[in-house]
This record gives C-alpha cells, structure tokens and sequence, in this order.
C-alpha cells in the first residue's frame, strides 16, 4: 500500500489517549448535528456546517483527547494532500465543460443524440454506453464529467427529469469503473487486501452485472413512463437553437477524442482531462471562429450563450474554472473534517468496534458495508472508505478462512459506489458540480448505489459467490463424507 494512503489504526493509538467509543461518537454525532441544522433546518449550503463540524471536533479534541493544534493541523494536512486530486481534477473539468460548450463538441452531442435516442431506451441506453466507455478509460469522473453533461443535455431535450438521467450516468459509469483493470479505485481495494487485481474484478463480476442489469430495467420501466412527455415539435426547436448558435459538425468531437484516446492509452485522468482542455479551445477557434481571448476567458469564466430558447441557454450555462470554487470548497472543508476524525484516532476506534460485531460471515459481510459507508460520511473521500475498512478487518476475513478476494470485493462494492450518495462526499460533490444535478436530487435515480452493498449482504447471507481458502474449504466437508468410488 502507497504511503500516501497510510491511516492511524487502533494499535498504533497509544491505549492511556485512546478514545473510547462513546468520546469518539460524541464529534460525530456534533457533525451530523451540525449537518442537520445547517442543511436539513436552515437549507444552507453544506461549507459552513461542515466548519462548524470541526469547530466541534477540534475543541473537544484539544480538551479531552490533549491533542495538540499542530497534531490536528498536521492530520488535515495529510487527507488535504491524499485528495489533492479531487481539487485539481474538479477546477479542470469546470473548465473543460465550458471550452467544450464553446467549441460545440457538448452541443453537437445534443444536436446528433436528439436524433438517435428515443424516450423509452434513453435512460437504459446511458446506463450502457457510460457502463462501456468508463470500462475503457477506467475513470467514472471523466466519463461523467464529458460525456455524461452531453447526456444532461439530451435527456432535458428528450423531455426526462434530469435527475433520472443522472442517476443512470451515475449506475453506467460506476459499473464500468468497478470493472476496469484501468481503475484506481479497482486497483487500490486489490492491493490494500494483497488480492490479485483480476481476482478482484472477477470476483465482483457476477454481483456488479446483478445490480446493473437491475438498474437498466428499472429505467427501462422509467423511459416507458415518461415517453409522452415531450411535446412533438420540442427536438427540432432545441436543435434549431442549437444550430443558430453553433456550428454542428463531427469535427467538434475532436476534443472527446483526445481526451478519451489519452484515457484508453492509459494516460491518467489530470493530463487527459487537461488535453481535453486543449484540444477545446484548439475547437473553439478553429472550428467556432473564437478569439483567443474568448476562448480563455470562457475556460476561466463559464458560458451564458443567447440561443433564444430558453431551455438551451440554461443545459448550455456554466462556471468555467471559477464556477468550480463552490465545489472545490465543499471538498476541502470535507476533507479537512475527515483528517481530523483520522489523527484524533476516531476512525479507527469506530473501524475496530464494528469489527468486532462480526460473528458470520453473513454478519462480516454486513459489517464490512457499514464500515465502508461510515468511512463515506465521515472522511468524506473513497479512498478512505476502501483503505480504512480493508486494512482494518483483513484479519477477520483470514479467521474465517475467506479467500482475500471475498474483502475486496466488499469494500469496493460497498465503498466506491456509495460515495456518490454523501452530499459533502468528494465523489458526490464532483458528480453533483459536474452534471448539475443535486445528490439528493439523483439519489432516489442512482439504482447502483442501493443495489450494490444490497446484492453483497445477499451473497454474505446465502453463500453466493463467497470463496473460501483450500484449507478452510477442506475443513468444511464432512468428515463422514464417503471417499468417490474409483471410475474404473
């Protein structure tokens, strides 16, 4: 495991300041009841509950656990550091979403997918095509953040709710991530559980198609609903906007192409989402006519486009690089929450007591879920929610004879995808910035995010799909079992 990820755990807490489990859910319970007022009461935005969160935790540390401010300092640091990426990728892709509108490669994904896609199979359709492409590039965000904006715009133009059509990005683009060798999120629940990676994807296999194939019919069944909503002459309206204020053309794919061609070559997501950039605002001038001025000033500022429809104008509006402030915020007060739940030693008091809840495996399995979904709320980045629980309960699984594979199977499957379902989540915030659809909004949508942990407490419960060690199989088998019969 990367020294980057490396976390407190319950050992490594010196036993005399060692939160018991009662002080250590007293922050949290003041974070959730600092999100309850602030969000749930007030309706504010979720910065300043998040501040006043650790406020609350800090203060108590210092006077209880005698936790210096340099120590907290230095925790918050670290997780800032761990998710850096996060806050480099979200001001990149705000910036990408308006070089790419100004460029005409969004609107002419509109344009063309106004003419392909019919209500009733959008819905499945996008759940499909974010599945395969995120496959190929490894990376739900990027898969998101440029080609699901696209399917935004179309499903608006298509006459679905937005929150519907994100929630199917949201189901495609996980499930292709938990599928993808590419992934980092794939790779990193296989090394912190010493599970070799195709292991890992083969094990998730039958549980993530289970869940997507759930999903795909599910919006099936919403596509058929909503098939007559859209009045018969809204498409050529939409497309006449978009062709009065843009030049529709396939040369405006071109930055989709570098960007995902970067992507499928292996290119992590930071270059190649900053190529796309690139490759926008090349677009923009040579295909659009912008100036260079134009072009860069969008890229920081956003677009407000004049197509003279207003639904157009709204799907086609955006903040460029300093729209992603608002984002990025959230992400960093989250963050800085989490490093302090972290060097104050309350994760992993909280990690090590649900592990001992643990008497089945039908129970580990639950447990396993619960631990990856707290880690979610509570650190407020994915990485965490795998790490932390993958290093924490590897132990039980080994007890139990559970071949490494059943582990992290668990955490990712519990912990990747419900990162989506957080509000101040990175994950969600990203998804949330990008499509510009709110979590609470898609989450009733995002069908993955609920049928996931679901299916594997399933397979916990009944023994589907869990493997065993060959000693711990052995030992299963009946003692009083007849030997075969020899065949000849």
């Amino acid at each position: 495991m990367s020294s980057e990820f490396d976390i407190k755990l319950y050992d490594d807490i010196d036993p005399e300041n060692r939160p018991s489990l009662g002080e250590a859910l007293i922050p949290i319970i003041g974070m959730l009841t600092a999100l309850g007022i602030g969000i749930g009461i007030y309706g504010l935005d979720p910065q300043f509950p998040l501040l006043w969160g650790i406020a609350f935790t800090g203060l108590f540390s210092y006077y209880r656990f005698d936790i210096s401010w340099d120590e907290m300092y230095s925790g918050i640091t670290h997780t800032l550091l761990m998710g850096i990426q996060v806050v480099f990728i979200l001001f990149i892709v705000y910036a990408l979403i308006s070089t790419w509108i100004q460029a005409g490669t969004i609107p002419t994904l509109m344009y063309y997918g106004l003419d392909l896609l019919h209500p009733i199979v959008f819905l499945p359709l996008t759940a499909i095509i974010t599945a395969v492409i995120t496959f190929a590039i490894g990376s739900s965000w990027t898969a998101a953040g440029t080609l699901g904006v696209a399917f935004i715009g179309i499903g608006s133009g298509l006459g679905l709710p937005e929150p519907m059509t994100a929630g199917a990005i949201l189901t495609g683009a996980y499930t292709g991530d938990k599928q993808s060798p590419l992934s980092d999120t794939t790779n990193l629940a296989s090394a912190v559980t010493n599970t070799d990676l195709y292991d890992h994807i083969n094990a998730m296999r039958a549980g993530t198609f289970l869940a997507f194939f759930i999903g795909v019919i599910l919006y099936a069944g919403l596509g058929i609903r909503a098939s007559g909503a859209i009045p018969a002459d809204r498409i050529a309206e939409i497309q006449t906007a978009l062709t009065g204020s843009f030049t529709i053309s396939p040369l405006a794919f071109l930055p989709l192409l570098v960007t995902f061609g970067l992507a499928i070559y292996g290119i992590s997501a930071i270059p190649a989402l900053g190529a796309g950039v690139f490759a926008g605002a090349i677009t923009s001038a040579v295909l659009q006519g912008n100036s260079f001025t134009s072009v860069w000033t969008v890229a920081q500022s956003g677009t407000s486009p004049e197509t003279g429809m207003e639904l157009v104008n709204g799907l086609l509006s955006s903040g460029g690089m300093v729209g992603g402030a608002w984002a990025v915020t959230i992400a960093i007060a989250a963050l800085s929450l989490g490093g302090l739940f972290e060097c104050t030693g309350i994760i992993a008091v909280l990690a090590h007591h649900l592990g001992q809840l643990s008497k089945s495996v039908g129970s580990l399995t639950g447990i396993t879920v619960l631990s990856s979904v707290s880690m979610n709320v509570l650190a407020a980045e994915q990485y965490i929610s795998i790490v932390v629980p993958g290093v924490t309960l590897g132990s039980l699984y080994e007890e139990k004879g559970l071949k490494t594979e059943n582990l992290s199977r668990a955490i990712e499957s519990s912990g990747t995808v419900t990162s989506a379902l957080i509000p101040w989540n990175s994950g969600a915030v990203f998804m949330a910035g990008t499509l510009g659809v709110s979590t609470f909004q898609y989450a009733p949508y995002y069908f993955l995010g609920f049928l996931s942990p679901l299916i594997l407490i399933l397979m916990g419960v009944t023994g589907w799909q869990i493997t065993y060690t060959e000693t711990e199989a052995d030992s299963q088998t009946p003692s009083n079992m007849a030997a075969p019969a020899d065949s000849d």
